[in-house]
């Protein structure tokens, strides 16, 4: 099942849709629940429900409409929690060598992640606002689950029961701003903008065998001004899995429905799968010939994110989003 937000007008929260198989039709699921947010509270008494309008959508017995991407927002416009991680120990490395500073001793015991904001989201075609090209704009492909209400304690064994949907993000970060934050001791914050994410949010019975032991065994492709920057295997080298994530957050608290949980950027060993970010890109060159020679992003760049099956169905629809100036409003 796909799921999607339809922005509104000044309705913040927009409206839920479901779309089908294809990405191109979608029906009003407002007789179900109103958002996104509100079906995820009700999530046992809607999910069979808003399954069933999916079947419909399929077989043409309800009103359907053309999808049309300008209007879509993400999938959840504003989210209780955003937590992202970082699962793949290969990006933890390249990364902070970028900025001459170790791994953490328990690189491969213990999770590493931050939390986001959630109160402003982009959606898959939002412009990408650039105030300082010194800050050093990159983008991070990624993979997110929306947990359902997830209780402290929760263990690796008992975790999948709590993932309700899966979706891309670009997790965009301001690289240049990361090392003077981190010396302060007190984690990342202006260094991470506003989150981009796909169009569409699935449930993981879509995805069938490649979504195994809280992986999603797939490709994930970023593409930047049209070349291919990479399209690594998002399952074998996800050191943590969703399911370790999850435990790992619940340690000390437990999470709401409408939690969005992060993999971190999806990164290979194997340099002919490409990067999924700038930052990996960058210290290759670095490793390489002493000095970087790609560029972080500037205006005018233009970033596609997107994952198809083995039958090369797209899933989620593409994250297209335009590097623009700042432009404060008001």
């Amino acid at each position: 099942m796909k799921l999607a937000t339809l922005r509104q007008g000044d309705r913040r929260d927009g409206a839920l849709i479901v779309v089908d198989d294809k990405g191109e039709r979608y029906a009003s699921a407002k007789d179900i629940a109103p958002t996104m947010q509100a079906a995820l509270d009700h999530w046992e008494g809607t999910e069979a429900r808003l399954r069933e309008l999916s079947r419909d959508l399929a077989d043409g017995k309800v009103e359907s409409h053309a999808i049309d991407f300008e209007k879509l927002g993400p999938p959840l416009p504003r989210a209780y929690e955003w937590v992202d991680g970082s699962a793949y120990i290969n990006h933890i490395v390249l990364v902070r060598k970028a900025r001459n500073a170790e791994p953490p001793e328990t690189l491969e015991t213990d999770p590493l992640v931050y939390q986001g904001g959630s109160g402003v989201l982009l959606g898959p075609r939002d412009d990408i606002p650039l105030a300082n090209p010194e800050w050093g704009l990159d983008f991070e492909a990624e993979i997110c689950v929306i947990l359902g209400d997830t209780p402290q304690g929760t263990t690796q064994e008992s975790a999948s029961s709590y993932v309700r949907l899966l979706m891309l993000a670009n997790d965009i970060t301001l690289r240049n701003l990361i090392p003077p934050e981190l010396k302060k001791g007190f984690g990342f914050f202006t260094s991470k903008p506003a989150t981009a994410f796909s169009p569409f949010a699935i449930t993981p019975d879509e995805l069938g065998d490649a979504w195994k032991d809280g992986r999603l065994h797939l490709q994930l492709r970023s593409q930047l001004n049209g070349e291919l920057a990479g399209d690594p295997h998002a399952g074998p080298e996800m050191h943590f899995s969703f399911f370790d994530l999850i435990a790992h957050i619940t340690k000390t608290r437990a999470f709401t429905a409408g939690t969005i949980l992060g993999s971190g950027t999806i990164s290979n060993e194997d340099q002919a799968r490409g990067v999924s970010c700038l930052a990996e890109r960058r210290m290759r060159e670095i490793i390489a010939d002493g000095k970087p020679t790609t560029e972080f992003l500037k205006v005018g760049d233009r970033v596609r994110i997107e994952m198809a099956d083995a039958e090369g169905r797209d899933l989620f629809g593409a994250i297209e989003q335009k590097v623009v100036p700042f432009a404060k409003k008001g």
